[in-house]
């Protein structure tokens, strides 16, 4: 494996840990928390985000399992479910899973998941989340508030003096920000591994540039963006040095922005310096120097300089001898 990818995977498991605690203090305190739609709007992301993360670096069952989890607290996110023992035993259930893979991954000296770890944690783990949606929709079923199935009510419009019974207007849906962003990432992670050549940069900046559309009304993201697709440009970065960092910082941002944070979105100085990095300053070679021999004789040595210095160089010698004769005379 070499060192660029190890080095995104690094990052993957110190992110994927940092999403597991959001997830772990939610499940703890999920009675309250159900009724707070930020923080279990946090536990989704979380689970998206590892999701996405372990989707791109090929990691399937933690994937899988984030998946699972996923769809879960978009449920609870969506709607209002009343919480009880069973469903915070689910949960945590599901959430001992994903936690078991993430930490067989920190811990592997090879940065890889053990097929029969995984189809363990896998077939242990199925038929709890089978469980626990069957119960989430056991649960809405139960709510009079279940909004899941709810016809849209109709708006009522006056049309040339009466009345219309008309639809509500369709909304389109949400852009999904971290798929948008993980599927860019995955890409790139492609082009980063088949090797620098102008042609494969351009591709890169290209995919970065795309992302620039993703949120027009955006200003951090759109400057992250630039500088991104600056800093892949730059010739005198290598890869091994520019893909990690690419790839965190996007991944960082594209989570702020999926979560409306903007404001929060900032581009880190290494990131900034791989804009402007220029090529290694040649050292600059020692000027050789001629050395002559001059004889102990007053006659032979006139003749050595005379023979190994120019006129002008001759006279320079003059002085400098005439300077020190009367340095030496005063002292």
């Amino acid at each position: 494996m070499d060192d660029n990818k190890q080095q995104i995977i690094h990052y993957f498991i110190e992110e994927a840990q940092e999403h597991l605690e959001t997830v772990e203090q939610g499940l703890l305190d999920l009675a309250e928390v159900i009724a707070d739609a930020e923080r279990v709007n946090e536990m989704f992301r979380a689970a998206h985000s590892i999701k996405g993360g372990a989707a791109m670096l090929g990691f399937e069952g933690i994937q899988s399992i984030a998946h699972h989890l996923e769809d879960c607290f978009k449920i609870l996110r969506d709607q209002p479910v009343p919480v009880d023992q069973k469903l915070e035993t689910l949960f945590l259930q599901g959430y001992d899973a994903l936690k078991a893979l993430v930490e067989e991954l920190a811990n592997s000296p090879t940065l890889s998941l053990r097929p029969e770890i995984v189809e363990s944690v896998l077939t242990g783990s199925a038929a709890n989340f089978v469980a626990l949606k069957e119960y989430l929709e056991e649960m809405l079923n139960t709510n009079t508030h279940d909004t899941l199935n709810k016809e849209a009510p109709l708006v009522e419009a006056t049309v040339g003096g009466g009345t219309a019974v008309m639809a509500p207007p369709v909304v389109a849906p949400p852009v999904n920000v971290i798929a948008i962003v993980t599927a860019a990432l995955q890409k790139m992670l492609v082009l980063f591994k088949q090797g620098d050549s102008p042609a494969n940069r351009q591709q890169l900046v290209g995919i970065a540039g795309s992302l620039a559309t993703l949120r027009a009304d955006t200003a951090n993201w759109q400057a992250l963006v630039t500088v991104t697709g600056a800093a892949i440009a730059n010739p005198y970065n290598t890869y091994n040095a520019v893909a990690p960092l690419v790839i965190r910082e996007l991944k960082q941002a594209g989570d702020l922005l999926a979560a409306d944070r903007d404001r929060d979105i900032t581009i880190s100085t290494a990131l900034q310096q791989a804009t402007t990095t220029a090529a290694p300053v040649a050292p600059v070679a020692p000027v050789a120097v001629t050395q002559i021999t001059i004889p102990v004789d007053a006659r032979g040595a006139a003749q050595a300089i005379l023979q190994s210095f120019n006129r002008q160089q001759v006279n320079d010698l003059v002085v400098l001898l005439h300077r020190v004769l009367s340095n030496s005379k005063q002292n």
